[in-house]
């Protein structure tokens, strides 16, 4: 049987059928197309993300944009008539969504039934974590940048039914309509093909536990190599502590509080006020508000990251990349630390 709104025309800036609407935006979030959103709303999400499909028909042949291993099948291969990225659903779009989500091969992505129990649930076994590969608090700290600490989507008001797993969309190619990786739940953990294999939604896209686990090593990466090198260094441990020897936590590992009193380090910390202008670091010629995605800074009580005894606050820096977008990513994970419940004490972030 056609989807319901094969012959719709549904498309931005026209009044139409809302409960239309939102079965388009429940057949793309669960193909993972949409980032959020089942309102009834056909707005520019909704319109960025009939591009992205239309976009993959024809051109996504499974492939990986990085080495994470080939989709188990191609999105060309469901291609019914779709010849231009146009925002606009018609017959051919409708055709090629009903045949996807027909195969076997495309998993839809999983949903809950309470996100909200979900995602506490989540939070509590990750914040269980005594992980001596990197320190949990920060990991927090970052998911609630990454995600919003959610594992899965809470609807915004009442016209709102996405309760999917949360994602992020990745935009590095040539064309602003191609998805070039996708972050997937609590941790964003990040593929590099599309659709994803259902071992892929099974075992670390639904699983919170193992959703998280390479962002625990990916953390220790840059903590490791990206830092004092050898892989690349860091401007900021450079320009603030040229003679130290990288330091993992200010307790021994034989200490309870090992890599996990980050809280009660970014309490102890002195604080920085960080607005457009001001430098990167000392001696650095580029400034916060030069940043492509943080215009407009504004940092009150930042935990200054000279001032903590280990170089945590450096790796998750490195952990966003490099350059003045970092920088600001950085002090947001700061104020999200500092902000977070103590581990150590047994409560949540």
């Amino acid at each position: 049987m056609p989807l319901a709104y094969r012959d719709a025309g549904l498309a931005q800036g026209k009044v139409q059928d809302a409960v239309l609407v939102r079965a388009l935006q429940q057949d793309l979030r669960c193909l993972g197309y949409l980032s959020r959103g089942i309102d009834g709303d056909f707005g520019p999400g909704t319109t960025q993300a009939v591009r992205r499909l239309q976009f993959d028909l024809m051109h996504n042949d499974g492939r990986s944009t990085r080495d994470d291993g080939p989709a188990p099948v191609a999105l060309t291969s469901f291609n019914h008539g779709v010849v231009a990225v146009s925002g606009i659903v018609d017959a051919a779009l409708a055709d090629s969504i009903e045949s996807a989500l027909a195969d076997p091969l495309v998993p839809r992505l999983p949903r809950s039934d309470d996100p909200v129990a979900a995602n506490r649930a989540a939070l509590a076994s990750v914040a269980d974590i005594a992980s001596k590969t990197a320190p949990t608090p920060f990991l927090l700290a970052t998911f609630r940048q990454e995600s919003g600490s959610q594992h899965y989507v809470v609807p915004e008001g009442k016209q709102d039914a996405d309760t999917f797993v949360s994602i992020g969309l990745d935009h590095n190619g040539p064309s602003p309509d191609q998805v070039t990786s996708r972050g997937y739940g609590l941790g964003q953990y990040t593929l590099f093909h599309h659709p994803p294999r259902a071992e892929e939604v099974r075992d670390v896209i639904t699983d919170p536990i193992r959703n998280v686990q390479t962002a625990f090593a990916e953390l220790r990466d840059k903590f490791d190599h990206f830092i004092v090198g050898p892989s690349d260094t860091a401007d900021d441990h450079q320009a603030e502590h040229p003679m130290l020897s990288l330091r993992l936590c200010r307790y021994g590992p034989d200490d309870a509080r090992y890599m996990r009193a980050c809280k009660d380090c970014a309490l102890a910390a002195a604080k920085v006020d960080i607005s457009a202008g001001t430098p990167l670091y000392d001696g650095s010629t580029q400034t916060y508000g030069q940043a492509k995605y943080y215009s407009d800074p504004s940092y009150i009580g930042v935990p200054d990251r000279a001032t903590f005894l280990c170089d945590w606050p450096y790796a998750v820096r490195r952990y966003n990349g490099g350059g003045p977008d970092s920088f600001n990513y950085q002090a947001k994970i700061l104020l999200n630390l500092l902000s977070g419940a103590s581990i150590a004490a047994g409560a949540l972030p």
